[in-house]
Formats: C-alpha cells, sequence, structure tokens
C-alpha cells in the first residue's frame, strides 16, 4: 500500500461492559480523567479504510501500541499526528525504506520536511473513526471482553466500506 494512516480515539466503558473474567487491565479498559476507557489505535489505508487496530486501555499514551500495529504490514509512507513524533519510530520508517509524513512536535531541533498536500489527507482517518463512532456498541462499549468489541470494530468497517 502507497500511504497508511495511524490514529488513535477514546471510547466510553458502558457499565454493562464491566466486570470479565480477568479484570479490567486485560480487557483493555483503563481509568482515565473521563472515568473508564478503552482506547482505539486505528492503522487505515489512503482511503481510511480500516487495515488493523489495536486496543489499549484508555490512559496508555497513543503511540504505545505502534510498534505492533505496523508490524507485517507495508506501506512506502505513514501519516500521522504529534502524538506519533518519536525518534525509534522514525528511525523505524527509515530502515524501512518509508516517508514520514508525521506532524512534528513544536520542541523538536531539527524538524523533518513533511509534504502539506498529501498530510491534508489525513482527516480520512479522522473521518473514519467519525463514522466508526456512529455504530451505539462502539460508541458506549458495551462488551465484556476486548475480543468481541474488536470483532464489532472489524464488522463495522466492513460496513462502512460497503457503503
Amino acid at each position: 500500500m502507497e500511504y497508511a494512516m495511524v490514529d488513535a480515539t477514546i471510547v466510553k466503558v458502558h457499565r454493562h461492559g464491566q466486570g470479565a473474567k480477568g479484570g479490567a487491565s486485560d480487557q483493555a479498559i483503563g481509568r482515565s480523567r473521563g472515568g473508564l476507557t478503552t482506547k482505539i489505535l486505528a492503522l487505515t489505508d489512503a482511503l481510511g479504510n480500516l487495515v488493523k487496530i489495536i486496543l489499549m486501555p484508555g490512559q496508555r499514551n497513543d503511540i504505545t501500541g505502534v510498534k505492533e500495529l505496523i508490524a507485517n504490514v507495508r506501506f512506502e509512507s505513514l501519516l500521522g499526528d504529534k502524538a506519533f513524533d518519536a525518534n525509534w519510530l522514525i528511525e523505524e520508517l527509515g530502515r524501512r525504506g518509508a516517508q514520514v509524513l508525521i506532524s512534528q512536535m513544536p520542541h523538536r531541533r531539527s524538524p523533518l520536511e513533511i509534504d502539506r498536500e498529501v498530510y491534508k489527507w489525513r482527516h480520512l482517518i479522522e473521518n473514519f473513526f467519525g463514522k466508526l463512532k456512529e455504530f451505539k456498541r462502539i460508541a458506549l462499549r458495551s462488551d465484556k471482553t476486548d475480543t468481541s468489541f474488536a470483532a464489532e470494530i472489524h464488522l463495522a468497517a466492513a460496513v462502512i466500506n460497503s457503503r
């Protein structure tokens, strides 16, 4: 694939989605300022179609699951926001020969040049999350297990792609 986009969003956990065996951390549920939440880290293609997701507890940093997310996925360029500006990720993309299109943190000593025209298309992954949250069972995570919640996300992504 030519372009891949990475981003994360948070969904609140409904009270029916709590209490699975193994505890909350085993089910990608974490306590953040907004209560119990789950973070959805997604990788999409250039058109905003889902390629891969990882579920994490809501208080976890966005960049935490990126290594696992991009493993075994080929792309020529990776688009991401400032949350994904990390030296190890830029070095990993350089080793792969992929172009880095990640918005830089303002304190970076030597900012990388990014193609602004291509970066403008990053809104497609934001649109994907907006469409995903139109599904009530995803917007209010009511599944106890992370596997059933991930299955619902994949099902909703298939419905979104078929429209």
